[in-house]
């Protein structure tokens, strides 16, 4: 069985479920039907329901009983731990993107030199040198 963190970046991978998710963030416990309801119009009560289970089955929601309601509502810890996840890579790449900048300068800067040593005015000829040198 995969572990929780490639079972929360494939329940993430679909934009229903993380529209499902944002639904639930912005509602708070919602029932499934209400969950459901903007997304009836493009698919049917299962298959919003198996968007669910996967969703449940990764930890990103939590789905009770009660009575006829089945409210569902968002699990933050397994966010958490995918965030946990990711923020060590930012930092590795926020560091690696700060090293590139300050080599980049770097470089720039000494071609910036090298090529206002080679673009110095050099000494011109005097009229009378000119005319001797032909």
């Amino acid at each position: 069985m995969p572990d929780s963190l490639s079972l929360t970046f494939a329940a993430l991978a679909d934009p229903t479920r993380r529209a499902m998710l944002a639904r639930l963030a912005e509602k708070g416990e919602t029932n499934v039907s209400e969950l459901a309801e903007p997304f009836l119009d493009r698919m049917s009560l299962p298959a919003v329901t198996k968007h669910l289970k996967v969703l449940e089955r990764a930890g990103l929601i939590t789905k009770k009983r009660e009575a006829q309601r089945r409210p569902c509502e968002l699990n933050s810890e397994a966010l958490k731990q995918a965030t946990e996840w990711m923020e060590q890579y930012r930092v590795f790449w926020e560091e690696s993107f700060d090293r590139l900048d300050e080599y980049l300068k770097t470089v720039t800067a000494e071609k910036k030199q090298a090529a206002g040593k080679h673009n110095s005015p050099t000494p011109r000829k005097s009229k009378a040198r000119k005319a001797k040198g032909k």
